[in-house]
């Protein structure tokens, strides 16, 4: 069984659970924007999502193709690797943000959810959905997207099966006993699933979709709004090398949680003030932005860009009446401009 009380509650991990659940329970208040400007949020935080869990695997789509590629009408018909990973993440996310009340924590919805998140994927036919038949130690990837040095071993496909059924069960039993923060249950649920690493491909992004997931059914609203997966890309580093201070000692009598821990909530915490900062500007937008200025910003904020004849149709405003705004919105910081003459085009700032 995991040695769950073997945790430090020292007082940096008491100040960021304060921290978060402050938040959450003040998310109601600070959220209360326009159900599109949340709608535009959430959709943000999904390319952000999506496009920083691929990466931090190797994968090297910027968010700008990412949220071409999902806009896309046939995103089935994907030609390469990099494109049939995203859009199995992307599908399995969404999911999870519009079903997390109806999906339980078992085996069966696990291997599902990994059987879902590779099913565009070719070369992941063999073996989605079912536990792993060799060894996959975990290894960190570089800039250029290639496997670096193994960061730790994991488990054995011999005990595999037996290990997530524990963890499962243990997490389910200590959730509904309530004996502990759900921060803290979540957080080593991550960790010994890394540990385990049940499937031969796919585990970092699944345990991503699994903690979105486990935070949304523990109250944490706020969650689809601000990416996570960009923290943890922003502090990759940190990532690995917390996982593997952990990980060495998961087995023992004593695992040191504390390294894991504190990077897990550390980066709940920046997702929290990401938030944070997006709500303020979202609100001082609506306050201080025309009609026409708003609708011009909340087009190139979904779409990553927009163009004057973007506006003409979006707007049924005047060409001239429209470069005016265009000219106070870059000038203010609202948008970035491209090009010149015909040419030109507007970029969210």
């Amino acid at each position: 069984m995991i040695a769950i009380h073997s945790v430090q509650i020292t007082p940096e991990i008491l100040k960021l659970i304060a921290s978060i659940d402050e938040f959450k329970g003040a998310w109601h208040a600070l959220g209360a924007l326009a159900p599109d400007r949340l709608s535009a949020l959430r959709r943000t935080a999904i390319i952000e999502s999506v496009g920083a869990s691929a990466r931090i695997e190797g994968n090297r789509l910027s968010n700008r193709e990412v949220e071409r590629l999902l806009s896309t009408p046939r995103i089935k018909s994907c030609s390469t690797p990099d494109k049939q990973e995203v859009v199995g993440y992307a599908e399995v996310m969404k999911r999870v943000l519009s079903s997390w009340q109806d999906l339980a924590l078992t085996e069966h919805q696990i291997k599902q959810l990994h059987r879902d998140l590779l099913t565009h994927s070719e070369k992941d036919a063999w073996h989605r959905g079912n536990y792993k038949t060799s060894k996959n130690g975990v290894a960190a990837c570089g800039e250029d997207g290639k496997p670096l040095a193994v960061v730790f071993e994991t488990a054995s496909p011999f005990d595999t099966p037996r290990l997530l059924a524990e963890l499962v069960m243990w997490f389910n039993e200590e959730r509904d006993a309530a004996r502990f923060h759900p921060l803290l249950l979540i957080g080593i649920w991550g960790a010994v699933f890394l540990a385990i690493h049940p499937f031969q491909d796919g585990n970092g992004r699944l345990s991503r979709v699994l903690t979105t997931l486990l935070l949304l059914q523990a109250g944490y609203a706020h969650v689809p709004y601000s990416s996570l997966e960009s923290v943890i890309e922003q502090s990759k580093e940190a990532y690995y090398l917390a996982l593997r201070q952990t990980q060495a000692t998961i087995r023992t009598e004593s695992p040191n949680w504390q390294p894991w821990l504190l990077f897990f909530l550390r980066a709940l915490a920046e997702q929290v003030r990401r938030l944070q900062r997006k709500v303020e500007h979202e609100k001082a937008v609506l306050a201080a932005l025309p009609e026409l200025s708003l609708q011009i910003v909340e087009f190139a904020r979904e779409h990553g860009r927009i163009t004057m004849g973007d506006a003409i149709r979006l707007t049924a405003g005047n060409r001239n009446t429209l470069k005016q705004h265009f000219r106070v919105l870059v000038g203010r910081g609202h948008l970035l401009q491209h090009g010149a003459g015909r040419g030109v085009w507007y970029e969210f700032a």
